[in-house]
């Protein structure tokens, strides 16, 4: 009953020394997310294959039907090495979230203990009877507990705990980004490489091709219906076809090991993840919900991570100008001292005869700063507004990035069509030069023209089908979107999680799954900061 009685007089104490410090004042301002130009609707918002209809994005690879690239995404999202380095900066942040709580409760503690064995000198002191006596030699042992508490008055570590909550939640909205920013470059490296691949395909197709019209010019030639002259340029044609095929494939390597260092793995690894090939571009939707400029404001990233910078620089503010102000604080001790000396005992410092403490308050104010602080303010201020044109400048540029990923869909949408069209009747002319060119009716001039042609429209052809994809994925990336796959589960995965639990008592903040995920699991923001005052995380 006793204990359980002393255990409810401190919690009783804790509450009302609490109580104190929320009636208190922060100094500093409050934040508020600034103003930030963003347009009413995109500019091509009338285009027949964009729509402005609500959408979230989570899996927005899926409107590609393509198999391989789920897997990759999948794979990327568990083993990425840039991601997983953003995971443990959230557990970072959190830590250091946990370090700022803590000042809020007494900032300074020690309990010590201390035993020594005295030798006196030979000299002797008066006694009360007018005799002299020796000390002699003896044992003293001190034991003591001491406390500094720094009242929160002005607010210094309310402000701190504030710009740490902010610090951690901005962790979470940066890994976020990192994790768009993962998604789409791994849809995109993909795609490029299924064009790659296409056009590879279509040299070879070429090749094919090109090697009949050296034959059929060699069998002109010796039949003497035509010149060496022939010959010579049908070999040109086919030597620079052939030569087109190492520098693709380069490319196609390249893009390879890009991917398999996307996926967390080494070059070389990836080949078994991109087979069985289709052999084909994946190919976008004819129509994309693209919304409206000003949802980028909660969907994006790296928009709510440069508010939620600002929020913690703005509390920095109050920590800076607490300092022009006096610090209060309670000092309090309580030990215990004993020896042996005149007859006593060591035992003596536990009883009462021994014990000894002192509490009072402190003051302390820093009035000769030499404008130290003030100009410590200032910059802190600077800071703010640096960090204040930084979100602006992520809005507008968010926009800019949905804006070209919607041109570049559209219009090589467009391109396409086209191109499809130059490639049918580019065809149709080589199949015609060829015939005629062996009936002896055209020169051999126009079969190499018209070979060129093919192979140039058949490439831009996939290009321009490459660039379609990798424009719907820009747009879905400009809009934010493939950050939600993460609600739910923890930032670092089960092997982390276990290899630093191995190394250190993290206590709750790592759970089974790996790191405990926030307590609103969509995209933070300022509004989801808990309370500056919380009771110490051990």
């Amino acid at each position: 009953m006793g204990a359980a009685g002393a255990k409810k007089r401190g919690a009783a104490c804790v509450a009302i020394v609490l109580s104190t410090l929320s009636a208190g004042c922060a100094v500093g301002p409050d934040f508020a997310t600034p103003q930030a130009p963003i347009a009413d609707a995109w500019i091509e918002w009338r285009n027949h294959s964009l729509k402005s209809g609500p959408a979230e994005y989570r899996d927005w690879w899926w409107v590609f039907h393509d198999p391989v690239l789920d897997r990759l995404i999948d794979a990327a999202y568990a083993q990425n090495l840039t991601l997983l380095s953003a995971g443990t900066k959230v557990l970072q942040a959190r830590a250091e979230l946990g370090v700022a709580i803590g000042e809020l409760f007494p900032q300074k503690q020690a309990l010590s203990i201390s035993t020594s064995y005295n030798r006196s000198s030979n000299a002797t002191t008066p006694s009360q009877g007018g005799n002299s006596s020796k000390l002699g030699n003896f044992w003293a042992d001190n034991w003591s507990a001491a406390a500094v508490w720094e009242l929160d008055f002005w607010g210094k570590f309310r402000r701190g705990v504030e710009s740490a909550d902010a610090t951690y939640l901005a962790s979470i909205a940066s890994y976020d980004d990192v994790l768009v920013t993962l998604l789409a470059d791994v849809a995109q490296t993909y795609i490029g490489i299924r064009t790659l691949e296409r056009q590879i395909a279509i040299a070879r197709e070429n090749i094919t091709r090109q090697r009949e019209a050296v034959r059929i010019a060699r069998d002109r030639y010796k039949g003497g219906a035509a010149t060496m002259l022939d010959v010579h340029q049908a070999e040109n044609v086919l030597a620079t076809t052939e030569a087109s095929v190492p520098q693709l494939m380069l490319q196609l390597r390249t893009g390879q090991n890009a991917l398999a260092v996307l996926l967390g793995m080494a070059p070389g690894e990836i080949g078994a993840m991109l087979a069985p090939s289709s052999g084909k571009i994946p190919s976008a939707p004819d129509k994309v919900v693209v919304g409206v400029p000003a949802d980028l404001l909660r969907r994006r990233p790296d928009i709510r991570a440069a508010e939620l910078k600002a929020a913690a620089q703005s509390a920095q503010i109050g920590v800076a100008q607490a300092e022009l102000y006096p610090a209060i604080s309670i000092t309090g001790g309580f030990g215990g001292l004993a020896s042996t000396a005149s007859g006593h005992n060591l035992a003596q410092a536990f009883h009462p005869i021994g014990r000894m403490f002192t509490v009072g308050p402190s003051f302390k104010w820093n009035v000769l700063n030499y404008g130290q602080i003030t100009n410590n303010v200032r910059l802190q201020d600077a800071t703010l507004q640096q960090y204040l044109v930084d979100y602006q400048n992520a809005v507008l540029v968010a926009q800019q990035q949905v804006e070209d990923g919607i041109s570049k869909f559209t219009l090589s949408k467009t391109q396409a069509r086209y191109l499809a069209r130059s490639v049918s009747e580019a065809r149709g002319a080589v199949d015609i030069a060829l015939l005629q060119y062996q009936q002896g009716t055209q020169d051999f001039t126009t079969v190499l023209t018209s070979e060129e042609n093919l192979l140039t429209a058949q490439n831009n052809l996939a290009a321009a089908s490459g660039n379609v994809a990798t424009g719907l994925v820009a747009v879905f990336r400009g809009l934010g979107g493939g950050w939600q796959i993460r609600e739910g589960k923890g930032f670092v995965n089960e092997a982390t999680a276990r290899e630093m639990r191995s190394r250190t008592n993290w206590g709750e903040l790592l759970s089974p799954e790996g790191e405990t995920p926030p307590p609103d699991p969509g995209l933070p923001g300022p509004e989801d900061r808990g309370p500056t005052i919380r009771l110490p995380e051990w």
